[in-house]
């Protein structure tokens, strides 16, 4: 019987018998065909009662669907209107036959080829009978009928595929507005998808805008599982690692790591400590000299200029701390946080701040777009992808630490030297020690230092009267410098700085 229904299905989709006609009044026959095409020919028989009229209104644009019709063709007593968004059917009493071409009523999913159209809808008069039929290259693999009110899931009371392979469909007491939608499936490749698919309104979700919010949901999730990891990361406790404070008899510190690096590195922040301690070590390097006048009074003295082996932040501290060849505690300024922020960055201890410009960038670019393609092709939601990302990377960009693993790793290495430090026994050598004092006054160490080595002298630091300073003289100093760059700009200890763009 299947057999005899697959040679029949040839014949019915090369040629279309006109339907049979109503035997009601108020009644429509309608006869359907796909042709391997993609068109959809469609002959209805309309049964009007005497002296009175009915009309029809096909809506060529519904739920993001674009239609086409044309061919159109009336036999009896009628007229029809073409727009360019409906077309409309005007027929007076008697028995009227309408013949169509639709494009656009195939479409594909998933390999699946799906042919819907609303056999009956948009009449203005009840009817009292609809029946139709259906013809395609293919016996359908699916059949859907719906009956109702547009939106309604409501299915018909007869529908099915006969014996020769042909649908068949009935509806009776079909209410004005309502419609019967017939939905067939078709194997893949039995015939062309014509369906054409646009934004209903400039913010309807299509096809491509779903993709963008799927995209977005995905990198959303990526993202905050990331910053969670790095969070997490970031705010472990700090464990102690081993370092080696000695090279061939002489301090060394880990990576190359400043003093005024080392508050950076620990808090995120940087203090008056951080530019104290590049002083101090600017004076143990021999870049500048101390000079107290013995009433606690001190002065800082140009040694020796910058050179190639100081970076810009120290350069920047160098000059701040001594703007002329000399300069008293009273005029030091504070310079160098922004330059010191970009040399941990430079030396990849430090994430730069590029999401923090990336971010805004891209909500002014997404409410750009959005107000374009609202007045243009539609897609507007793209424009709002657009700007839930610019938000996304917005807030990502204050989330995420600033340290990356190399920083975390450093900070290790810098509890480690800071142990060593405590550990170590009195130094013996006085170029080891005061190299030693600035690390230790940035790691918050310098009194138990400087009482280590409290028999050894500071060869930085001079009094009037004196020719040798014992170098723990020079807490004194170290705190009076930490004051000086405090009340140089109202700087605050633990208030955070803006970093350099990287």
């Amino acid at each position: 019987m299947k057999l005899a229904a697959l040679l029949l299905i040839p014949l019915l989709a090369t040629a279309q018998d006109p339907p049979s006609l109503p035997g009601l009044p108020q009644s429509v026959e309608v006869a359907l065909k796909v042709q391997h095409d993609g068109s959809l020919s469609v002959t209805e028989a309309v049964s009007v009662p005497r002296d009175t009229s009915m009309s029809r209104t096909i809506p060529l644009r519904a739920n993001g669907r674009v239609l086409g019709i044309r061919d159109l063709s009336i036999e009896g007593a009628g007229n029809a209107e073409s727009g360019t968004d409906q077309v409309t059917f005007y027929l007076r009493g008697g028995t009227s036959v309408l013949r169509y071409t639709v494009d656009g009523a195939v479409g594909t999913s998933l390999g699946v080829e799906h042919v819907t159209w609303d056999v009956a809808s948009g009449w203005d008069t009840r009817l009292e009978l609809v029946r139709a039929t259906f013809a395609a290259p293919a016996i359908p693999d699916a059949l859907s009928c719906l009956a109702g009110p547009p939106g309604s899931t409501t299915r018909c009371g007869a529908a099915q595929i006969d014996h020769s392979g042909l649908t068949r469909v009935s509806v009776p007491n079909l209410q004005p507005g309502s419609r019967v939608q017939l939905t067939a499936e078709l194997p893949g490749g039995t015939v062309a998808a014509t369906e054409r698919l646009v934004p209903d309104g400039p913010f309807a979700a299509s096809a491509p805008v779903w993709w963008a919010w799927l995209a977005f949901a995905v990198l959303s999730i990526a993202g905050v599982v990331t910053v969670f990891v790095r969070r997490r990361r970031d705010r472990q406790p700090g464990r102690a690692t081993p370092v080696q404070l000695l090279d061939h008899g002489r301090f060394s510190s880990p990576d190359g790591v400043l003093p005024g690096h080392v508050g950076l590195l620990l808090t995120g922040r940087v203090s008056s400590v951080d530019l104290a301690a590049t002083v101090l070590d600017l004076c143990v390097r021999n870049y500048l000299w101390v000079s107290e006048d013995g009433l606690r009074n001190w002065t800082l003295v140009r040694r020796n200029p910058p050179d190639a082996h100081l970076t810009a932040f120290e350069r920047a501290v160098y000059e701040a701390a001594v703007p002329g060849e000399a300069a008293t505690l009273a005029e030091v300024r504070e310079a160098g946080v922004r330059e010191l922020v970009a040399d941990t960055v430079r030396r990849g201890w430090r994430s730069p701040k590029r999401l923090s410009k990336i971010g805004p960038r891209l909500c002014g670019y997404g409410v750009f777009l959005t107000v374009l393609l609202a007045f243009t092709v539609g897609y507007a939601q793209l424009g709002l992808v657009l700007l839930a990302t610019g938000l996304a990377v917005t807030a990502a960009a204050h989330l995420l630490p600033t340290r990356t693993k190399a920083g975390l790793d450093l900070r290790d290495r810098l509890l480690g030297l800071n142990a060593q430090l405590l550990a170590m026994e009195a130094p013996d050598d006085e170029l080891l020690a005061s190299r030693a004092l600035p690390y230790a006054y940035a790691l918050g160490e310098a009194d138990a230092w400087l009482v280590n080595a409290c028999s050894l002298t500071a060869y930085w630091y001079g009094t009037s009267g004196e020719d040798v300073v014992p170098l723990v003289r020079t807490r004194g100093f170290a705190a009076a410098l930490t004051v000086a760059f405090e009340g140089a700009r109202h700087l605050r200890p633990d208030e955070p700085k803006t970093p350099a763009p990287a």
